[in-house]
């Protein structure tokens, strides 16, 4: 049976049926966006901007992608079947794919986005994915941040109505009608790493920053 989703999952149709049953629901919203300008500002004057979100919050991302196909955006997907499935997700949506994930094909991966960085300024990330733990943020952002010379730009969303799954990152879907705001928080230019401890310390400082956004 698994053999046969999985098959499904890769087909472009299912990842089109998918993306428009997301977008159709999300358009029941009352939706808000705050502080975007800020950061697409440094984009257009040239800046290189790496989106940073919780897993929890990946529902929402859908609705985003297309507002910044424009710039090329790609996002790193894990080597899974929850991640071909967001890869057809996101190419239906306009933006591009990086397969690979901290536990398979990861350090490819990484040099593949960080490399489309340098060419095209925007990337997006998911902090804590795709295995979790929930609000534990991984190496990736900082590596990718630093080798591509961008700025992390974190940001999160909260809906005073939602259904949370039963999974390891209690996944968020709004309600029917809820009042949900995406929320863009200031940019983040990390300094070089001069000493070895540095790496970690600027890890633990995005996850310390990150962790009051996630609303489990």
């Amino acid at each position: 049976m698994l053999k046969e989703v999985r098959k499904l999952a890769q087909t472009k149709i299912a990842g089109v049926v998918l993306y428009w049953a997301m977008r159709l629901y999300s358009a029941m919203f009352r939706l808000k966006i705050e502080n975007e300008s800020q950061w697409l500002d440094y984009l257009e004057q040239g800046g290189k901007v790496l989106l940073c979100l919780w897993h929890q919050h990946l529902f929402m991302a859908v609705w985003l992608l297309p507002r910044y196909k424009k710039y090329q955006l790609g996002v790193m997907i894990s080597k899974s079947l929850d991640g071909d499935i967001a890869t057809r997700i996101v190419e239906t949506s306009g933006c591009f794919s990086v397969r690979g994930s901290s536990s398979r094909g990861g350090g490819g991966a990484l040099k593949e986005i960080i490399s489309r960085m340098k060419q095209y300024r925007l990337a997006a990330h998911v902090l804590d994915g795709p295995r979790g733990p929930a609000g534990i943020v991984k190496d990736g952002a900082i590596t990718i941040a630093h080798g591509a010379d961008a700025a992390i730009v974190p940001f999160g969303m909260r809906a005073d109505r939602a259904w949370y799954l039963k999974s390891w990152d209690r996944f968020m879907i709004p309600k029917p009608f809820a009042h949900v705001t995406i929320i863009f928080y200031p940019k983040i230019k990390l300094p070089p790493l001069k000493a070895e401890k540095d790496f970690e310390d600027q890890r633990k400082s995005l996850e310390k920053m990150m962790q009051p956004y996630l609303y489990l």
